[in-house]
């Protein structure tokens, strides 16, 4: 079968250097990391914009086993996932009960993103995003998943002061019932997200972060932090109480945030994690090791997909995500909730496609190639 694929910017062969970094084995001990994963849609549904989300249940959560059995978290019903990109509550609800059943039973680790998007778009109260912001943490809760406590766009359009973020978060980590992790998402994945924390200025909302974590410290295991500026966390991880972790989202600079410095290194609750998990897990088990040069040989040829992967439009790289999980064999067909599969061009993707194959993500090259081949003739690039 042929290797060679068609791509908007001239045909590639693919190298047949797709392999298994690492095999399946126990958590990582010097690092936690949390992977943050994609949703399978139903092909067979009508997964059209505005239309409630149809998940394929059996592929999404083998995908998720396949997580855990390289010794990741899984970070479920984030931004990954779709949240507020075609992932309705209702559904993400059942997500996170079945993948925290699924843990349980594969004695995986799980995180879960608390919310308010089961309010209608538009303006709320802040009584009304408080009251949300609970019902989710109590469902995630009894799911029995570690809460994300998400930011969310109804609080960044009601807030008027930083008093506001702090009100409210400082009574949802009150009534948690144990560890929560905080999340800051920057504008570059949800442009609703600008001026989080009550300023638009970073530093100074990193003010308003770190007070909020000072007085409820024994209720916060640590903050993720997605704002694509490596010496901006580096600054803030080194503000933290002593305990509280740092996980970094930052998709463009995780090799040297986990690496970590002569103060501290950062965990990891990425959504690249899920994209490179053999080789990201070979890294880790290395650092384990104390092998650091290992770690950087190994992660270096992923870091220009993950550049690409997240680049701008920064919320559109579920799509890419997807379709690596299809050329990588973990899913039947390259359609999505929402119908986000038109979120990247085939100039991207075919892009996307160099970049995994020189990373060496590509277990099966002849499946990948006749899989990309397909998509690349209905995009209109001869084959």
């Amino acid at each position: 079968m042929s290797r060679t694929v068609g791509l908007p910017d001239g045909p590639l062969t693919l190298s047949g250097a797709g392999r298994e970094h690492a095999t399946p084995g126990a958590r990582f001990t010097g690092r936690i990391a949390y992977a943050a994963a994609h949703v399978v849609a139903d092909p067979r549904a009508e997964n059209v914009p505005g239309a409630p989300a149809t998940v394929d249940w059996d592929a999404t959560l083998a995908f998720r086993r396949h997580l855990w059995s390289y010794g990741f978290g899984v970070a479920e019903a984030m931004d990954t996932a779709q949240r507020g990109m075609g992932l309705d509550y209702p559904t993400a609800r059942e997500l996170v009960r079945r993948s925290a059943r699924a843990a349980r039973a594969e004695g995986g680790a799980i995180c879960a993103g608390v919310a308010t998007d089961q309010l209608p778009a538009g303006p709320a109260t802040l009584d009304e995003i408080r009251k949300a912001y609970a019902e989710q943490l109590s469902d995630v809760q009894d799911a029995g998943a570690t809460p994300v406590l998400m930011c969310s766009r109804h609080l960044a359009a009601a807030a008027r002061s930083a008093d506001d973020y702090l009100d409210i978060y400082g009574r949802l980590l009150d009534e948690a019932d144990g560890p929560v992790v905080l999340h800051w998402l920057g504008p570059a994945f949800d442009p609703a997200l600008t001026g989080y924390w009550g300023d638009a200025d970073p530093v100074r909302a990193a003010d308003i972060v770190v007070a909020l974590i000072e007085a409820h410290s024994a209720r916060v295991d640590g903050i993720k932090v997605s704002l694509l500026d490596e010496e901006f966390e580096v600054a803030l991880r080194r503000r933290l109480p002593s305990g509280v972790r740092l996980y970094t989202g930052d998709d463009f600079n995780y090799p040297a945030l986990i690496r970590g410095d002569g103060t501290g290194h950062s965990d990891a609750l990425l959504g690249v994690l899920a994209a490179i998990a053999p080789p990201a897990a070979a890294a880790l088990r290395a650092l384990d090791h104390g092998d650091v040069a290992a770690y950087d040989e190994i992660l270096a040829p992923t870091l220009p997909l993950a550049r690409h992967l997240f680049g701008a439009p920064t919320y559109y790289y579920k799509t890419g995500i997807v379709f690596l999980a299809w050329l990588a064999g973990h899913q039947d067909h390259f359609t999505m909730v929402g119908g986000l599969q038109s979120g990247r061009s085939p100039a991207h993707l075919g892009r996307l496609l160099r970049l995994a194959d020189a990373a060496g993500l590509l277990p099966d090259a002849e499946r990948a190639a006749q899989r990309a081949r397909a998509f690349m003739t209905t995009a209109g690039v001869t084959q």
